[in-house]
């Protein structure tokens, strides 16, 4: 690790993810600026910062969804590449913004889908352990529906089943409330709220900051493509290491 490397949170279990000196360019235009994470297991971390300064790109990177042009990027004690993506993959869930479920498959389908064909699961045990996790999201009774007939929230809390179904190491959250109304936002926070107590790995990109005050172990400030601060919630918003984390903190004070 470069001397950049964060910290780990104490009291957590064995580093699960471990970003080092990472970069990623979209042509000419750097979006990742050498970026170091560590990620404990059971640690739940919450990134933020301006639009444009590489949180859902970092994401995507750690989920193999996006190349990285520099450094290191180790999951679950596989380094990613182009010939371990897929088995890197089956360790991360992956929740995003616009639900991205398939509108001509049931819920049930939708979640039992990747199971089945990835993991070579039999359909019966794929079909009990997708209503397990819609139950554990508390959707079970629209099993049998499409999407469409479903609400904004109600699609995001499948698309968090269809994640669980997985079974993975670590779930991944990409802005996952902003395409929702406002009424639908905190069904889907207090989901997320009751995966965390459950101990599970969360890296979670949101503007939700009083999720982050109740959830996160550690907050990750980035802007420009760089990590500038990180720090435990209580820390982070009552005593931010910047002028610009305190700029931020106070915009979105601003707009409560």
């Amino acid at each position: 690790m470069s001397k950049s490397a964060s910290s780990p949170a104490p009291g957590k279990g064995p580093t699960i993810i471990e970003l080092d000196n990472v970069e990623k360019y979209y042509g000419t235009f750097k979006v990742l600026r050498g970026v170091s994470l560590s990620v404990r297991t059971g640690e739940k971390i919450v990134v933020c910062g301006p639009s444009g300064s590489g949180k859902s790109t970092l994401i995507r990177c750690i989920n193999g969804l996006e190349d990285y042009d520099g450094g290191r990027i180790v999951v679950a004690g596989r380094q990613l590449s182009a010939t371990s993506r897929d088995e890197v993959r089956r360790k991360v869930g992956m929740v995003f913004q616009q639900f991205n479920l398939f509108p001509h498959l049931t819920v049930l389908e939708n979640c039992t889908l990747s199971p089945i064909w990835t993991l070579k699961i039999g359909r019966k045990e794929a079909e009990e352990t997708a209503m397990h996790f819609l139950a554990r999201v508390r959707i079970a009774e629209q099993a049998r529906k499409y999407p469409s007939q479903l609400s904004g929230g109600q699609q995001q809390r499948v698309a968090i089943a269809r994640a669980l179904c997985m079974q993975p190491d670590v779930l991944l959250f990409d802005e996952p409330t902003s395409a929702l109304d406002p009424e639908m936002v905190q069904e889907v926070l207090q989901t997320m709220e009751s995966l965390a107590l459950e101990g599970r790995t969360m890296v979670c990109v949101t503007h939700e900051m009083a999720f982050a005050r109740l959830v996160a172990d550690r907050v990750v400030f980035m802007d420009h493509g760089k990590i500038e601060d990180e720090a435990p919630p209580e820390e982070f918003f009552t005593n931010p290491k910047s002028e610009r984390v305190k700029q931020f903190i106070g915009q979105l004070s601003h707009s409560a």
